[in-house]
Order: structure tokens, then C-alpha cells, then sequence
């Protein structure tokens, strides 16, 4: 779907995954590591990076810890990745209203040159808000699970939201600046998503303006899967190579 292609009206009919889904989620992420043997060559055939410096932005409430496996698998691919070092993801109280300390962050890393971001559900909409607010730093945004491209209700994560931050998801200016995120990046970017999702709607983590890899998973621990650690290697090496067209949108 494109970013935002619809009306205010319209865009609220999209509804949250199916309460079947929402029920699956945390038994299929405690699930994942008994079907991590039968990928280890999908992992070992990713291609190799090419020594870029990427940053790992975490998901609600997580923080570096969260996606240490996918840091340590760049790593051995090549890349100089890095976590986002702001402790817990808890919205703006961890990055500022205009993401300030995230973007303090990328510009202490882009010693060598732009950094390419990598964000996980909160993180990918993140990363998109710094890529636009700076994109003399931004060389890339990969957003995995990450629903930016939709109404915050279609997600069972808006009353959390609303709690951690003050902010209400149909505040005008919430909703401006959630459209503004939505909006075409100033980088090559990437959307990794599951219709099986079952906190945020699959349809809303992708647009078809980009590139976008659909995975089957569910939103915990999506950053585990073995198909999302190759994805990502995937759609870099693509980068390194100066394009993404072998990146079908789907």
C-alpha cells in the first residue's frame, strides 16, 4: 500500500491483527530457536557487507540487548554494527521530542561516513525520523516490523504509546507528524514485514514506494528469526552493490 494513500475515514477501518494472532504471539516467539537448525545455510549464503557502519535501533521497552544477535551476525558479515547506546526504547523520553539524543548518537558513529539504520517495530519509525531530519547522516533505513505507514489503531500498541509519552494517537499534530514519517525518505530504505504479525497490522509496516521482504514470524522476537537476519544482510549487500532492484516489492 502506498504511505498513507487514504483519508482519515478510511484509514481507520484498518484493523488490528486477528485476537487468533494476538493470542500466538508470545508462544510462537518462545517457539523460534527449535527451527534455528534448519537455516544455518540461508544464513551462511547472505551475501557479505561491505565494512559500512550500521546502527541497531530496538523496539518498545528493549534496548540493546534486544537485537544482539542480529548485531553479532553483521558483524561477521562485515559490517561495523553497532547498538543505539540510549538504553530502553521508551519513545521520546529516550530520543527527545525531535529525536535529538538519537541523532547526537548516529553523528558520534559517522566518523567514517552516513550511517546506515536498522530498526526494530519503534526503532524503524525512528530511524525514518532521523533519516529525514538529518540526512547527511542517513545512508540507508531498514525497518523491520515497523508500522509507519498507517493508523496507530491498527496496532494493539496505541494505549501504551499514549500512556509512556502524554501524546494521543488522533492529536493533530501526532498525526501530522506520523504522516510526515510515512513520507518518501531522502535514502535507499527498506521495509521487512509478516502478515502474521500479531501486535501490529502487516499491511501498515510497508509501502509500495520501497523495497519491502515479507517474513513469517510474529512481532516478538522478530529480530531472532534466522529468515530476518538474512533479509537484512540481503537488502545491505544490495546497497553495497549501488542498487536494490533484486529486491521485488511483495
Amino acid at each position: 500500500m502506498d504511505a498513507f494513500p487514504l483519508d482519515g475515514d478510511a484509514l481507520a477501518v484498518i484493523p488490528p491483527p486477528s485476537r487468533a494472532l494476538w493470542a500466538a504471539e508470545l508462544p510462537r516467539a518462545l517457539g523460534m530457536g527449535a527451527t534455528w537448525w534448519r537455516h544455518r545455510s540461508e544464513l551462511d549464503a547472505a551475501p557479505p557487507g561491505d565494512g559500512r557502519t550500521v546502527m541497531l535501533l530496538p523496539g518498545l521497552f528493549n534496548g540493546d540487548g534486544s537485537n544482539v544477535l542480529l548485531r553479532r551476525y553483521l558483524i561477521a558479515k562485515g559490517y561495523r554494527a553497532h547498538g543505539w547506546g540510549l538504553d530502553r526504547n521508551l519513545s521520546v523520553r529516550s530520543v527527545g521530542h525531535y529525536a535529538e539524543h538519537l541523532i547526537a548518537r548516529i553523528e558520534a558513529l559517522a566518523d567514517t561516513g552516513p550511517v546506515t539504520l536498522v530498526g526494530v517495530s519503534l526503532g524503524g519509525i525512528m530511524a525514518r525520523m532521523a533519516a529525514q531530519a538529518r540526512p547527511d547522516l542517513v545512508a540507508g533505513v531498514v525497518t523491520i516490523a515497523s508500522p509507519y505507514a498507517g493508523p496507530a489503531r491498527a496496532t494493539y500498541v496505541w494505549r501504551v504509546f499514549e500512556r509512556l509519552t502524554g501524546e494521543r494517537v488522533d492529536d493533530p499534530a501526532v498525526i501530522a507528524r506520523s504522516a510526515a514519517i510515512a513520507g518518501p525518505l531522502p535514502c535507499p530504505s527498506a521495509a521487512i514485514w509478516s502478515r502474521s504479525d500479531g501486535l501490529v497490522a502487516g499491511i501498515i509496516c510497508r509501502d509500495d514506494t520501497i523495497p519491502a521482504i515479507e517474513v513469517r514470524s510474529s512481532h516478538l522476537g522478530v529480530q531472532h528469526r534466522p529468515q530476518l537476519l538474512a533479509a537484512v544482510a540481503t537488502i545491505l549487500a544490495g546497497w553495497s552493490r549501488g542498487s536494490d532492484q533484486s529486491l521485488a516489492a511483495r
